[in-house]
């Protein structure tokens, strides 16, 4: 008979045996190790261990269900930060139950809306979502440079190291939908992020925060800034800064953001997501 429990009252390891079996045949190869799993999961990605559930066969791990909750653009959300089920165990009804878990999980909480992000082409799960209620709303695209040299020696602006509040003071002020994972408070919990920005008459009127590894977390350029080379300049500081090999970004829905980067001589990534969102 299968059981259903927080992941806080299992030990960690059956949760990562959870994860792992029921991602084995994933789309994506997933390839993340145990030492590694939780700061991946239950740091930087926002869920947590007793707001997330898995599912038990006796003592088998059969399937798992992750949630991480934060005030999403003004919406308290409930996010599905990843649900699966060992291949054998499919079709029972395990991810049903795991979602109504997590679902009445959201309304305890006093959330308005759940959210989750799918790959395109993973027909299976986003029939499923569906179904069950939610709806695409956002398209989330992937463009990558490489080498990152390429825009090297574009600096043409003045740029400054930022610091976390100052950029965050930035992020607030502005409308623009921005995907979970390129939020500032997901940036922070990342090691070795970097901020830049470029003033003019004292005003932040440009930023970037970028990790080591190339990925850009956020681009912005206050609207009567824009066209006069800013963008490029803080990207080109932090490739000369950082010694960067390649840059990497994504985005949702955003036409201004798409021109910039393809003018920029980023190419589209095969990988694309939906965000889908569910209201309560």
């Amino acid at each position: 008979m299968i059981s259903y429990k927080k992941c806080s009252e299992v030990d960690l390891h059956l949760v990562y045996e959870a994860f792992q079996a029921g991602f084995a045949d994933y789309i994506i190869k997933t390839t993340i190790g145990w030492e590694h799993f939780y700061s991946a999961f239950f740091e930087r990605e926002g869920n947590r261990l007793d707001y997330s559930f898995i599912a038990l066969d006796d003592e088998k791990p059969v399937g798992i269900i992750f949630s991480g909750l934060k005030n999403y653009e003004g919406t308290l959300t409930l996010r599905c930060g990843a649900l699966s089920v060992v291949p054998e165990y499919r079709g029972l009804g395990v991810s049903k139950a795991l979602f109504e878990l997590h679902r009445q999980l959201a309304m305890d909480l006093g959330c308005r809306q759940l959210f989750l992000e799918v790959i395109v082409g993973n027909d299976r799960a986003i029939k499923f979502y569906k179904k069950l209620g939610y709806q695409k709303i956002y398209d989330l695209q992937y463009f990558n440079l490489k080498p990152a040299s390429d825009i090297f020696n574009d600096c043409r602006h003045e740029v400054k190291e930022l610091d976390w509040e100052q950029i965050t003071e930035l992020a607030a002020g502005i409308d623009t939908h921005i995907n979970w994972q390129n939020g500032i408070d997901y940036a922070k919990g990342v090691s070795g992020v970097k901020n830049y920005g470029i003033y003019q008459e004292d005003a932040l009127v440009a930023a970037l925060c970028i990790a080591q590894s190339g990925k850009i977390y956020f681009l912005y350029t206050r609207p009567l800034f824009r066209h006069q080379g800013l963008a490029s300049s803080l990207l080109s500081h932090a490739v000369g800064s950082l010694k960067l090999e390649a840059l990497h970004i994504s985005f949702p829905n955003n036409a201004a953001l798409e021109g910039f980067v393809r003018k920029m001589g980023f190419a589209r990534n095969e990988l694309a997501q939906y965000e889908m969102y569910m209201p309560l």
